[in-house]
């Protein structure tokens, strides 16, 4: 059917071979081509344009990629995986380091004998169970390939021989590197060989790495904080674990408490030190204890603990009484309990200090992993910082009941720096024992109304029934007290006054005790409330 045009005018059929536009007047013809002309040029510009814009998302994704592309060395790249779930250090860590004992002067004879030592003493069998070498095990130089080379004249039967005997006395091996260039005596650290140094320690059969902070790279080599610096390693092991289907490494960070690791380093390792090294004398020690735990208790617990170095007992002019409070504390701030003292000198007080199973049995409580922490200062008011004279009255829960250590302290001995302020007491004379007296509700861990069962972890006796205060008695200078306190049931029916602690002790009709002359004096004085 033809249809006719818009003025009613038919069109003409269209022959074969006849031009498509003929029928077209003139003017029509040249809107058409005009047209058509636009709408090729149309389809050309869209052609190119995408064919640009296809060009520039190709850049982004490249460039993309590789921007995002994962580094080790990315302090955010975190743990690749789960380490906790291995259970490897849930508890501290207990055993043998050479470091105190022998510096830099180790060797296989000597981690031998004294391995053999720790079996003979007992020690193996009441929890010390790795044996750790410390710096200067190796060679000053990498071997042409690029691994760690054990020193062949110390070592010359090698570090798979070394750690098969340590096995065979049931004990596991540790060892140590550096997170720099080189470790703190210009060994060979694993800066940029982290992969390769913990696949080479496992090889030679290690289970445990201690990791120094020594010899730190350039700003523009390392790009990284110490977060950055130590998550290199802890991906390493990491990797290690999932690639090998064995345990993890334990990593102990020994990064001094530098950029506050209770803030961090669980994520990495399960222990992290605290502080700058150790040394064996009292004024070390208080100050630790000062440092460790007085203010960052809270950090310890199951699978990562504040790690306050290598114990000294054994070593330098410690008395007695003070290596006995080193260890009490060190032990129930649940660090890892590090021998490392030469053995074969080693005397009967020493070895019965490092031996008290009852002490380690709060180190190594499987219910509770926390910390005892200080409720009364003592020589100073509450929430002092002070490293010659620490916190003095702490507690802390445990599987079996409540535990308190009392350490005397004295205001000025022959250990201590006097300081320049005027209003401390500056006496030379009080190195002498002394009563330590403690309300027993002080501690947040105790009950209101009850009597306990007080047992004493050093003389490993037990001492009656305390109602409302405890009293330990002739206390030495430096010296300690360890007890557990159990719940024995109701304190006896009228006991006064109503509240162990008076302040806002209120009857039932309203009338509060504390305003009419209940222990107010001596509270205001321990700063408790103003009298």
């Amino acid at each position: 059917m033809v249809r006719g045009n818009e003025q009613g005018e038919s069109e003409e059929p269209l022959l074969p071979g006849s031009n498509r536009i003929s029928g077209l007047s003139q003017n029509n013809s040249d809107s058409s081509l005009k047209k058509i002309s636009k709408f090729r040029l149309t389809l050309v510009l869209t052609f190119r344009t995408l064919l640009v814009l296809a060009m520039l998302l190709a850049c982004s994704v490249i460039l993309g990629t590789l921007y995002y592309r994962p580094r080790a060395s990315r302090a955010n790249d975190g743990i690749r995986v789960p380490l906790n779930g291995s259970g490897v250090g849930r508890l501290p860590f207990m055993g043998y380091n050479t470091w105190n004992a022998y510096y830099c002067d180790i060797s296989e004879t000597k981690v031998l004998e004294m391995a053999r030592l720790m079996k003979a003493h007992g020690l193996i069998d009441v929890g010390y169970n790795y044996m750790n070498l410390d710096d200067c095990y190796s060679e000053k130089e990498r071997s042409p390939s690029g691994d760690i080379i054990a020193n062949k004249e110390r070592f010359p039967s090698g570090m798979n021989y070394l750690t098969s005997e340590l096995n065979k006395l049931g004990l596991k091996a540790g060892i140590y590197s550096d997170s720099g260039w080189l470790t703190c005596q210009r060994y060979p650290g694993s800066f940029q060989n982290e992969a390769r140094d913990i696949k080479l320690f496992q090889d030679w059969g290690f289970e445990l790495l201690k990791y120094d902070n020594c010899a730190v790279p350039f700003d523009e080599v390392i790009k990284e904080g110490m977060v950055g610096k130590y998550s290199r390693m802890a991906n390493a092991i990491a990797d290690l674990a999932k690639s090998s289907g064995k345990p993890p490494f334990l990593f102990s960070l020994c990064q001094w408490g530098r950029e506050q690791p209770w803030i961090w380093a669980r994520r990495f390792g399960q222990s992290w030190r605290t502080t700058e090294d150790i040394g064996a004398n009292w004024r070390v020690l208080s100050s630790i204890i000062n440092q460790s735990n007085s203010f960052i208790a809270w950090a310890s617990d199951f699978y990562g603990r504040n790690d306050m170095d290598i114990l000294e007992v054994g070593n330098g002019d410690l008395t007695f009484d003070e290596s006995k409070s080193h260890f009490t504390a060190w032990a129930l701030m649940r660090s890892p309990l590090l021998i490392s003292t030469n053995l074969a000198t080693a005397s009967k007080e020493t070895l019965e200090i490092l031996k008290n199973q009852e002490i380690i049995a709060i180190n190594q409580d499987p219910v509770v992993g926390t910390s005892i922490t200080p409720f009364r200062w003592g020589i100073n008011r509450y929430w002092t910082n002070n490293g010659t004279h620490p916190a003095q009255y702490w507690s802390g829960e445990s599987q079996n009941g409540t535990v308190f250590m009392l350490v005397r302290l004295v205001p000025f001995d022959s250990h201590s720096i006097i300081p320049s302020d005027p209003n401390i007491p500056q006496l030379n004379v009080l190195d002498h024992p002394a009563d330590m007296t403690f309300n027993l509700t002080e501690s947040p861990w105790i009950r209101a109304g009850r009597q306990y069962s007080v047992r004493d972890l050093w003389t490993h006796t037990d001492n009656g029934t305390a109602v409302r205060n405890f009293t330990a008695r002739q206390v030495p200078a430096h010296g300690v007290v360890a007890l557990l306190l159990k719940d024995a049931g109701d304190e006896p029916p009228g006991t006064q006054p109503p509240c162990a602690r008076p302040e806002w002790c209120v009857d039932q009709n309203g009338t509060r005790i504390d305003d009419i002359g209940f222990g107010t004096q001596d509270l205001g004085r321990r700063g408790f409330f103003a009298p």
